[in-house]
């Protein structure tokens, strides 16, 4: 097995914004407490980040901005997955620079690319990537499934370490478990799935939950990692509605308004409110 970035849960983490921009206060106090909550690792500008909806600068600063407050602490792994391949290889290289300790490398969306051309920007990318690389399958967002057979490739790349799945399709992850889960680890990108994906040789997820629970979510998958594999299915099938409040909108519509319920981002909780005036339910 190559190095591994993280095991256990690492955060989705969101992005507290206001209507000038980002809020580095709020952001700033969001991940000391996620860090205080004992939580293994921190994306920054992943799905549930924005990072699509940043401007550009906002991009950069985010991930230059918890590099700095996070100082090692835990690993930063930065967003910097495009479906312009170019500009994907643009913003690795200064993630790399500004400190971040791995890249999630979402699938291209929207191009429709081919399994050669997932292979080829893939490799691009982690050729100019210093760090670590995660892989990120989530075709329900892009229209775009990366299958085993190049997963399988992509594997032998020596900065290509992981995937998040967020397929869904278990009966695929096992495959990959079966043809990759010596050269990569596999993280669950979906809450409901974390201990079925650790059963299959995960390790950990990628969270949206964990904003919320950040503490509560590692323990699960280090209680399974630790061998008691009751008390993490016990803890998965209790937070199961919760998971399910959390994507009765799109994300990160859901997760920014319990965090916002929490204290984190005085913006959200203002549109919670106008939102509910609206007869939006959230």
């Amino acid at each position: 097995m190559k190095n591994t970035v993280f095991t256990g849960a690492a955060t989705a983490l969101v992005t507290p914004l206001t209507e000038e921009g980002v809020d580095y206060r709020a952001f700033a106090d969001l991940i000391e407490w996620q860090i205080a909550e004992g939580i293994d690792a921190l994306v920054i500008a992943g799905t549930t980040g924005e990072g699509s909806t940043l401007t550009d600068e906002e991009h950069r600063q985010v991930l230059k901005f918890a590099a700095e407050q996070v100082r090692g602490r835990v690993p930063v792994i930065a967003g910097t997955g495009s479906n312009d391949t170019a500009y994907a290889i643009d913003l690795t290289k200064y993630a790399c620079e500004a400190g971040c300790d791995a890249m999630l490398l979402v699938t291209p969306y929207y191009n429709k690319a081919t399994q050669r051309g997932l292979v080829a920007s893939f490799r691009a990318i982690a050729d100019a990537s210093t760090k670590p690389c995660i892989l990120y399958n989530i075709p329900g967002r892009t229209g775009c499934n990366l299958l085993t057979p190049a997963l399988s490739e992509l594997a032998d790349h020596d900065r290509i370490v992981g995937v998040k799945e967020a397929s869904g399709n278990i009966s695929q992850i096992a495959e990959e478990a079966a043809l990759c889960g010596d050269r990569l680890d596999i993280y669950s990108g979906n809450d409901d799935q974390i201990v079925p994906i650790l059963s299959l040789g995960g390790a950990g997820v990628i969270s949206v939950l964990s904003n919320l629970l950040p503490r509560e979510t590692s323990r699960m998958c280090h209680m399974f990692l630790e061998g008691d594999v009751k008390g993490a299915r016990e803890m998965q099938l209790s937070y199961l509605p919760l998971i399910s409040a959390l994507f009765s909108e799109v994300n990160p519509i859901p997760v920014k308004a319990a965090m916002a319920r929490m204290g984190f981002g005085a913006h959200e909780a203002v549109l919670v409110a106008e939102m509910r005036k609206a007869g939006i339910r959230v």
